[in-house]
């Protein structure tokens, strides 16, 4: 960590297919959180993880946004409680089975790397972006690939 530089305490929840690395899933999402923090200025706090399949994504797309349907990653920020610092707090409800659906209907497409994008994709929304229209979608959309693709690189290790 550079002078002042704090970590965002990530955390990973839910089983994982072999072949997906809960390290390498970890370090990603840790990163993510710190350019998703760079971006709105405020400090990634707290950030759980929580690995589910298209089951356990329906009931959470229900419960959060009255879509009993699944979806790729649900995004779940809270307000700090009055004794906790200010910053971001969240969860990202991350569908496994649909990186690996979407995955093996799409030639040359990783599930892995899927997967990281869905991660990319729900800390880019806990920093506050939306992707309510194409122009934002997109913007969202060469953020994250560029976030994975620095992470992939090795700027983003460390």
């Amino acid at each position: 960590m550079r002078g002042g530089e704090m970590r965002t305490a990530v955390t990973l929840e839910g089983k994982l297919p072999k072949g997906f690395p809960r390290r390498a899933l970890s370090d990603a999402a840790s990163y993510f959180a710190r350019r998703s923090s760079s971006r709105c200025g405020l400090p990634f706090r707290e950030v759980a993880v929580v690995f589910q399949n298209d089951g356990g994504s329906s009931e959470v797309h229900e419960a959060v946004m009255g879509d009993p349907s699944a979806t790729d990653v649900i995004t779940q920020r809270y307000e700090p409680l009055p004794h906790e610092p200010p910053g971001v707090y969240g969860e990202l409800y991350v569908n496994v089975q649909r990186a690996r659906e979407y995955a093996a209907s799409h030639a040359g497409c990783d599930p892995f790397e899927e997967l990281l994008l869905y991660v990319a994709h729900g800390m880019d929304h806990l920093s506050g972006a939306d992707d309510l229209d194409a122009r934002s979608r997109a913007a969202m959309r060469r953020r994250e690939l560029g976030w994975i693709r620095d992470f992939r690189s090795g700027r983003g290790e460390g």
